[in-house]
């Protein structure tokens, strides 16, 4: 199949079936006239891609687990746990990093409308701005 029938069915835009091969994550063969062919198998490629994607792993860490995927093996299934176990540590890393965030963000808020019920109370000692 060509790639925009490829990207149908797979759900994605070419760009991104594109950016997968120039990442190394998928492979084509290539028609007389140059055009991409691939076969039903990529499909499904494409699809656990996406699923890698969507976990928030980078194009990167996806084509360290595709070992995994193309040679089982017990060497290659534990170093896709291993990847995947430092990828979830990353990510709780940042959620807790957000969560931080968001607090700081909360206690601001809460001192702008202390300032702004200054403001509608009359009060002229408000010592804050508000925006």
């Amino acid at each position: 199949m060509r790639i925009g029938e490829l990207a149908a069915r797979a759900g994605v835009s070419v760009r991104s079936v594109r950016y997968y091969e120039e990442q190394g994550l998928l492979s084509s063969v290539r028609s007389p006239s140059g055009q991409r062919l691939y076969g039903d198998k990529e499909v499904e490629r494409v699809e656990f891609i996406q699923r890698l994607y969507a976990a928030g792993l980078s194009s990167r860490t996806i084509a360290d687990l595709m070992p995994c995927v193309e040679s089982p093996s017990e060497e290659n299934s534990d170093a896709a746990l291993d990847r995947m176990a430092l990828e979830r540590d990353r990510l709780s890393r940042h959620i807790d990093e957000l969560a931080r965030t968001r607090d700081t963000l909360d206690r601001l808020i809460v001192v702008a409308q202390r300032a702004r019920e200054e403001l509608t109370s009359g009060s002229s000692s408000a010592t804050h701005s508000t925006c």
